[in-house]
């Protein structure tokens, strides 16, 4: 069985932990976030280890961890009876982040919506990685050239993950908004798929 999914994609910065945060605490929705999957690693596991290595430099962790921890997290979700798949929408952030990874999740995700939070803004992404760092601790969100790094990234590997998917699928959202009516936006689309 394939799990049904939305994704919440977009450049650093641009909202997607916070509007996934909200949509995951709404009833059969099942919020993921690959970024807080390894930043919630010991520094003693190996996947950690390798998280902090290529996030300190604004890389991609490479497919494999990347995958592996992901498909670990969901089925110990599905043992523990906090992630549903008969009932539940998986809420996807930080995954797929490049073509291969779509390739790879084929098999696993049946993705309904995909919402591009677009923000043409660099300034005010910045601005709420910065405030991130200081609120969580994030240290990949702190060090402008690493923030940098990640933008770079993020258009050269993980941007071309829209065109994976259908036209039809992939919606729009400006994240410039407020929060809130970012929100709308998206469940004006969920109710629909």
């Amino acid at each position: 069985m394939k799990y049904r999914t939305i994704l919440l994609f977009g450049a650093p910065g641009s909202g997607k932990g916070t509007q996934g945060r909200i949509i995951g605490k709404i009833p059969s929705f099942f919020y993921f976030a690959c970024g807080d999957a390894f930043r919630n690693l010991r520094i003693h596991d190996p996947i950690g280890r390798t998280f902090i290595d290529y996030s300190s430099r604004g890389q991609l962790v490479p497919d494999e961890p990347t995958i592996e921890l992901w498909r670990k997290t969901i089925k110990a979700a599905e043992v523990d009876g906090s992630f549903l798949p008969a009932t539940d929408t998986l809420v996807l952030d930080g995954i797929p982040r490049n073509p291969r990874q779509v390739e790879i999740l084929k098999e696993f995700i049946d993705v309904r919506a995909v919402f591009n939070l677009a923000c043409a803004d660099t300034v005010k992404m910045i601005e709420r990685l910065q405030r991130r760092a200081l609120r969580e601790n994030r240290l990949d969100d702190a060090n402008l050239d690493v923030i940098e790094k990640r933008f770079v990234t993020y258009e050269r590997e993980t941007k071309p993950v829209l065109d994976c998917y259908d036209a039809k699928l992939v919606h729009a959202i400006d994240s410039t908004q407020e929060p809130v009516n970012v929100l709308t936006n998206i469940l004006d689309i969920v109710v629909t798929v």
